[in-house]
């Protein structure tokens, strides 16, 4: 197993470990609840989100994730998996399959996937906000806004909210573009903005840099995406392959071709690459990760 394998099953596990720990039926007045979030949560992800919010602490200050750090991860990984749950209803974008599971509302009812979702959203906020001795509350505010932000209806929803406005409409590059900034893109900022803010005042000369390199990636990972629902196989991505051309759905192979969808996929690595190279040996992990993104199978 290479370093950057190892990272990347260090900080899942890590990350599972608190969540497992964080979501318990135990007294639960509906403990049915409880297990479609976990059902939504701890299904197999790859937990990039998380890894990018470690290793751009790391980054920052060339140490071990603080608790900050920690919290974080665990709320950006919420996030996400409600993000998952909702746009897997009926009403979104319809899916059996995720992470190559039933989907919540398949496994148990859409009702319950609804509420789950809403649950998991709301334990993002309540875990990162909880005050934590020996760190100011105001760097706490400032990283639940920059979570806040990413996540609602300038950020991560209003993605959403547009391509499901948008399905068989055609887009011009500038208006997929701005989708995906939206409804991708923001989340993994978000991720990498909350490793650097956990850093504290390490951070702040890096920050400028490190969003830019989280809008490149951003959009570097929609790309793959929209290339592996064409090339892949439904067995290794864990979801449906082909759903963006069953649905219709604007893609950057279908405005672009395959071969300009590529072309702009490198374009972007290699820009999100340069601004790593300035800071050195540093930089070495995030970097792999970067190559990794643009290189995944599902």
């Amino acid at each position: 197993m290479n370093r950057l394998a190892q990272l990347l099953q260090q900080h899942r596990n890590q990350v599972e470990q608190q969540l497992d720990q964080l979501i318990s039926t135990a007294g639960s007045i509906e403990p049915r609840l409880q297990q479609t979030m976990r059902h939504g949560l701890l299904n197999g992800g790859k937990r990039l989100r998380p890894a990018l919010v470690y290793l751009s602490h790391q980054l920052c200050t060339g140490q071990l994730p603080n608790e900050l750090t920690k919290r974080a991860a665990v709320a950006i990984e919420c996030i996400h998996s409600y993000s998952l749950v909702h746009d897997d209803l009926p009403a979104m974008d319809d899916d059996d399959l995720r992470r190559g599971q039933p989907t919540c509302h398949i496994a148990f009812d859409e009702a319950s996937a609804i509420l789950a979702g809403d649950a998991l959203q709301c334990l993002a906020f309540e875990h990162l906000s909880e005050p934590i001795n020996g760190y100011p509350a105001a760097l706490q505010l400032r990283m639940l806004n920059t979570l806040a932000r990413a996540s609602g209806e300038r950020g991560m929803v209003a993605g959403q909210a547009f391509d499901l406005a948008h399905v068989g409409k055609p887009l011009t590059l500038e208006q997929l573009q701005a989708m995906h900034a939206c409804k991708t893109g923001a989340l993994i900022t978000a991720a990498v903005e909350l490793g650097a803010l956990s850093a504290g005042t390490a951070g702040d000369d890096k920050l400028p840099d490190l969003r830019r390199y989280g809008d490149l990636i951003g959009l570097a990972f929609q790309i793959q995406d929209d290339l592996l629902d064409i090339e892949g196989d439904t067995a290794t991505l864990g979801k449906p392959q082909g759903s963006d051309a069953a649905q219709n759905k604007p893609t950057y192979p279908a405005l672009l071709g395959l071969d300009g969808a590529r072309a702009r996929l490198q374009q972007l690595h290699d820009e999100a690459i340069g601004i790593l190279s300035t800071y050195g040996d540093d930089a070495d992990d995030l970097i792999a990760l970067t190559h990794y993104i643009v290189n995944r199978d599902h």
